[in-house]
């Protein structure tokens, strides 16, 4: 759709939003709900109607481009009819489980065509006989964190209807860390700063190289220019918050995405030795690209103002990007050595400002340049690294939508140049990582899944074994 004036009440999209728009990058956020009981459709249509979605601008607004091609945000009515997909028959017609058929689903839509323009970027597909709900949602509408509290502010605790959901940001932990040890080294601030200083100059300048030329070398695993467009399968990695929390406390000062990393080195290794055994260098680097949130994550009671921007932060996207390696090793004798070695190369990067520099430079790039050059850049990053990796944080104790108890909550998003995309959802004491991959270059993804769990099984039992010593 197009506009030929610009409405007062017209809202600009973020730079971010702009870039997710292009074709060559196009996301689309896969947001995935398993219920325990059948889906009552009437009902579902009723509470999206009476939902706090439908009251949010960028749910109940259209895509618009003025004569300059420029994207605005443009307020129209919603028709919820138009927006609910409805699939009575299972999606499988060879006898899958529910969670292969499910998984199927989502590589279709992975690389489907885009949504349509003439309403509002948004759909939610109900799968009946798998009893699941899929919220299909563009990413121009905001990150996956706001996206995630909206979401929740519809739900409620399983054991108290009243109440809302809880969550627990990482980031804030994390900080009150940073914050303690940056008071414990006040004596030594200039070291500190001079390392700030440091880091920052070293992951910058390859931050700047990638988006030129330097790239991964090739593997089984590597994706390219156009693998965007490749067929896709997905499959679920399944893991207990408690054993992650276990190989964490192993560790000094080390934080649940620590592990999740080292997890993703040493499953990645298991898979390589599996593909080409043998036949690859010790200490070979593969790159992941991973989406670092630069706001605070929103509390639920919260969320209001941010609706309104009330709080001084703004709806939309604000994500820098982080350029995270893991290296191939074959089997280590202590499978903590991969947490030891994560840990340290994220705590340099927790100290430069990498992802506040590629924040700034894409916003720099988008606004001066336009946005054809921006995704440019970003998807010859993409190129030249090896995988996608990202980590929300869901609620910590079981909720209900519409007083139907919630069993999973999982996501994904449409096809990258990557031939591997991984994102990880923590749920009441569980968190599955949604493993979406070029089937062509990956044709086993439920082996590389296994890979990651026995991974991580490996490292709490040394975990384990350490206490017990």
């Amino acid at each position: 759709m197009t506009s030929s004036s610009k409405l007062e009440s017209d809202q600009p999209l973020t730079p971010a939003g702009r870039l997710f728009l292009r074709p060559e990058i196009n996301q689309i956020i896969h947001c995935v709900i398993g219920l325990r009981n059948s889906i009552d459709v009437d009902s579902i249509k009723s509470q999206i109607a009476d939902s706090v979605m439908i009251q949010h601008p960028r749910f109940s607004s259209l895509l618009v481009r003025d004569p300059n091609g420029v994207e605005y945000w443009r307020r129209t009515s919603i028709e919820v009819d138009r927006h609910v997909i409805v699939v009575s028959d299972p999606v499988s017609d060879d006898g899958a489980s529910n969670e292969n058929a499910v998984n199927d689903y989502l590589a279709d839509l992975s690389t489907s065509s885009t949504m349509d323009i003439n309403k509002p970027l948004w759909e939610i597909h109900l799968l009946l006989a798998h009893n699941c709900v899929i919220f299909r949602i563009h990413h121009a509408l905001g990150d996956g964190i706001s996206l995630m509290s909206l979401f929740l502010t519809c739900c409620r605790r399983a054991d108290d209807p009243d109440a809302l959901p809880t969550i627990v940001s990482d980031s804030k932990t994390a900080r009150k860390a940073r914050q303690k040890r940056w008071a414990e080294e006040l004596p030594k601030m200039l070291l500190a700063l001079l390392m700030t200083v440091w880091f920052s100059f070293l992951f910058v300048g390859e931050f700047i190289l990638r988006a030129l030329w330097v790239s991964d070398r090739k593997t089984p695993i590597s994706g390219g220019d156009g693998v965007e467009l490749w067929p896709r399968k997905v499959a679920t990695a399944k893991f207990a918050v408690e054993d992650m929390k276990a190989v964490k406390n192993a560790v000094s000062n080390a934080t649940i995405n620590d592990v999740l990393f080292s997890v993703i080195g040493a499953g990645l290794s298991r898979y390589l030795e599996h593909r080409q055994p043998n036949s690859l260098k010790e200490g070979l680097q593969l790159t992941g690209v991973a989406m670092i949130n630069l706001r605070e994550q929103p509390g639920l009671q919260d969320l209001a103002d941010m609706m309104k921007g009330n709080n001084g932060s703004r709806w939309g996207n604000k994500l820098g990007i982080l350029l995270l390696p893991v290296y191939y090793h074959k089997k280590m004798s202590d499978p903590l050595q991969y947490m030891k070695r994560t840990k340290k190369m994220i705590d340099r990067k927790k100290r430069s400002l990498e992802s506040y520099f590629s924040y700034g430079i894409g916003k720099f790039v988008m606004s001066w340049l336009g946005a054809k050059v921006a995704c440019i850049l970003n998807y010859r990053i993409m190129c030249n690294t090896s995988f996608t990796i990202s980590n929300v944080i869901g609620p910590k104790e079981e909720i209900s939508v519409g007083g139907n108890p919630i069993t999973y909550i999982r996501a994904t998003s449409t096809s990258l140049p990557h031939a591997i995309t991984m994102h990880m959802m923590s749920y009441a004491g569980r968190a599955d990582m949604q493993i979406l991959v070029a089937k062509d270059i990956i044709h086993d993804p439920e082996f590389l899944a296994k890979c990651f769990e026995n991974a991580l099984f490996e490292m709490k039992m040394a975990a384990t074994t350490l206490n017990v010593k």
